[in-house]
């Protein structure tokens, strides 16, 4: 099973669900695959297996799902309002770079997707945008997203995948990235408090976006600058020191539904993640049974051929005929295990849509820790200022007349307890600010995973049933052609 890495974190992946049949394939890619095909084209007649045409039984269902993303011209109601993002034509460009020291260009070659947007949200002035952008400006709006919307669920942005370049065809590459931002944008678009951002709008708005919208949001600038690296290491130290036994204990967690709701979707991450085996090994079994059913028709066809041009008695030419029906079946059996297993992966994909959610609740995960951990470094640097303007007090009144610079030292240190306790009031707020988005991001993963857990079973199972009717049809057919055989037999 293969596993995407994410800052040190791996989650199992559904890549393996694509699997493909070589029998069913329309384009054989190779010599022996053609000559195959021929000789089962020559025998078996299109009609003898149109039935046997991809078609989904729960069709119906997904066209009424389409027509929700259907562009419209009216009026939109806040529930009608709509964003579509496509992601096609990638071209190759040449960056000149910065000019080398022997005057030179020291650019490469890179890539250009197109991006094209539908939209009737307020705020875009137009229903209609494209613009070219390369990776390296999806990785600056994938930060800028997660920096501005701490404690959202934010769907993760697709890997650089450079080792993934080196072993692909540069075609099968660009086309699998191609695929992958799509689904990335789709997902950040399906976003209620994403598809809102001032960031997403520029960048799929703006010819000239730079990654460096400003947006109105509530940011206090107290503690910039190098204060703010000073504070990083002292929270990391913080951490450092309860990790290995410090006396004092630091802030913990005491939202009480946030821990349940935690260890719930942690034991269902661990669910997820096995039955997204038990989805692989279906894959393969169907895969392997289409492919089995596919060589056993054309182990037929070659019989069929034999006995037809050897045949001189009628009893020659009758095996011949039910060989051939023999080989259609197979042939028919075939070819629905492989639009079955399309069909299983459609749906079951939505198993790798989740394991790739539990990353983004992760990564939300860390964003309240980690705006707990700076309420603790505050609390404990006011904690430090207090002893030590104590310590000062008592130090300095014991001399007549006061010391003036202990004095003075002591009102440095009050500015800086000041300074310290608006950070630690703006550090409360953040974590609060925090707890309550996870809080209805929570409620809306709730919605969302029963919704699309029960479109997937749904799906599943129709379409179960329906080729398992289309198939025991198929071989029903067969026995009734070779009935004749029974009623020798008894």
């Amino acid at each position: 099973m293969m596993t995407i890495a994410n800052e040190g974190f791996q989650q199992p992946q559904l890549d393996s669900l694509s699997l493909h049949d070589n029998l069913t394939n329309p384009n054989p890619s190779n010599s022996n695959d053609i000559q195959q095909f021929a000789e089962i084209n020559s025998f078996i007649d299109p009609p003898s297996y149109a039935e046997a045409v991809f078609k989904s039984f729960d069709a119906g269902q997904i066209n009424i799902i389409n027509e929700f993303d259907a562009v419209s011209t009216s009026a939109p109601s806040v529930s009608e309002y709509y964003l579509k993002i496509s992601v096609r034509d990638p071209r190759k460009k040449h960056d000149l770079g910065e000019p080398s020291v022997s005057g030179g260009s020291d650019g490469k070659n890179y890539l250009t997707y197109l991006i094209t947007t539908w939209t009737n949200l307020p705020g875009y002035n137009g229903t209609e945008f494209s613009v070219r952008r390369r990776f390296k400006d999806v990785v600056r709006l994938s930060d800028r997203l997660l920096e501005g919307y701490r404690g959202c669920f934010i769907p993760t942005r697709p890997d650089k995948g450079v080792v993934e370049r080196q072993v692909m065809q540069k075609h099968e590459f660009v086309e699998n990235r191609r695929v992958a931002l799509e689904k990335y944008f789709k997902k950040l678009a399906a976003h209620p408090v994403i598809r809102d951002s001032e960031d997403l709008r520029a960048f799929l708005v703006d010819d000239a976006y730079v990654g460096a919208v400003v947006e109105n949001r509530e940011v206090v600038d107290q503690g910039k600058g190098g204060r703010d690296v000073v504070r990083m290491f002292k929270e990391l130290r913080q951490s450092v020191t309860y990790g290995w036994g410090g006396t004092k204990p630091p802030l913990v967690e005491e939202d009480r539904e946030f821990l349940e709701k935690k260890m719930k979707l942690q034991g269902f991450e661990v669910q997820l993640s096995n039955v997204s085996l038990q989805a692989e090994s279906l894959v393969k079994a169907q895969q392997d049974m289409g492919e089995t059913m596919g060589q056993l028709g054309l182990v037929f066809v070659k019989l069929t051929k034999f006995e037809t041009e050897e045949a001189v008695f009628i009893s020659q030419k009758t095996r011949a005929r039910d060989m051939k029906n023999m080989a259609t079946s197979s042939v028919k059996a075939s070819r629905l295990y492989g639009e079955l297993n399309a069909q299983t992966i459609k749906h079951l994909d939505k198993l790798h849509d989740y394991l790739g959610v539990m990353l983004d609740v992760n990564n939300a995960y860390s964003d309240r820790s980690n705006a707990l951990l700076t309420v603790q470094t505050v609390v404990t640097e006011i904690s430090i200022l207090n002893s030590r303007i104590e310590k000062l007090e008592a130090a300095a009144f014991k001399i007549f007349g006061a010391d003036r610079s202990r004095i003075q030292k002591i009102d440095e240190l009050k500015e800086t307890m000041r300074v310290t306790e608006d950070a630690k009031n703006h550090a409360v707020k953040e974590y609060k600010r925090i707890k309550e988005t996870n809080k209805t991001e929570f409620e809306r993963l709730d919605k969302e995973k029963r919704e699309d857990f029960f479109g997937m079973l749904k799906g599943f199972v129709v379409n179960q049933a329906g080729y398992a009717e289309k198939m025991a049809s198929v071989w029903e057919t067969f026995a009734k052609e070779t009935s004749g055989y029974a009623q020798s037999c008894s």
